[in-house]
């Protein structure tokens, strides 16, 4: 089976992860060999950084070199040789995040972070995204629900209304990598429209 790249996006409370394990399971099914990953995170000193950035304060620069940090040892760790070996990666959160949270919702220089992803990762792309669309304040009321916030779920309504932004422009910019997902419909509903996605492409 060639090597894919399937990467996962949405502001948190989407129900992500209540998709990615039966994604996984679906594509072991036709044959694939499945990694499954996240970010920031995915190696040991990428844990490490992620609870750097999801609990401890520091400014919005500061917040994105770690968050490339991190990408860059996953990368190089785990998903570059997963790749290699001609296996499907299947990653919660990717590069596109780090526009969306530390872009639109910090209103970082998205320059930099273009510089930063040419460093890091040059011209490596998933090859597809799945995008989790849910509104801000539906999305915060499934958070309340599920868990104790972290230093980003702790964030204002405007600031997931931004990171959407953030996500909506990305998705426009690149159609043909990145699906949109209505993440507002019923758990059924949302595993059907990822199903279309990984057949459109006959996987």
């Amino acid at each position: 089976m060639p090597a894919r790249f399937i990467t996962i996006e949405g502001i948190d409370g989407a129900g992500k992860s209540t998709h990615i394990e039966a994604m996984a399971r679906r594509l072991r099914e036709r044959g694939d060999t499945v990694l499954s990953t996240r970010e920031p995170g995915g190696t040991e000193l990428a844990e490490k950084l992620r609870g750097l950035v999801l609990h401890s304060t520091m400014d919005p620069l500061t917040e994105a070199l770690l968050v490339f940090a991190a990408r860059r040892d996953h990368l190089q760790q785990v998903i570059v040789p997963a790749l290699a070996r001609g296996e499907t990666v299947l990653c919660d959160r990717f590069t596109d995040a780090t526009f969306a949270y530390q872009g639109a919702g910090r209103g970082f220089d998205a320059g930099v972070l273009s510089q930063l992803e040419q460093w890091v990762h040059g011209h490596l792309q998933p090859d597809l995204t799945l995008w989790f669309d849910l509104p801000a304040a539906m999305a915060a009321q499934r958070r309340a629900a599920a868990r104790e916030p972290d230093r980003f779920e702790q964030q204002a309504l405007e600031f997931f209304d931004r990171v959407r932004a953030g996500y909506k422009a990305r998705a426009d910019a690149a159609p043909h990598r990145i699906v949109r997902i209505d993440a507002s419909l019923s758990k059924d509903e949302v595993w059907s429209q990822i199903v279309a996605a990984l057949e459109s492409r006959q996987w």
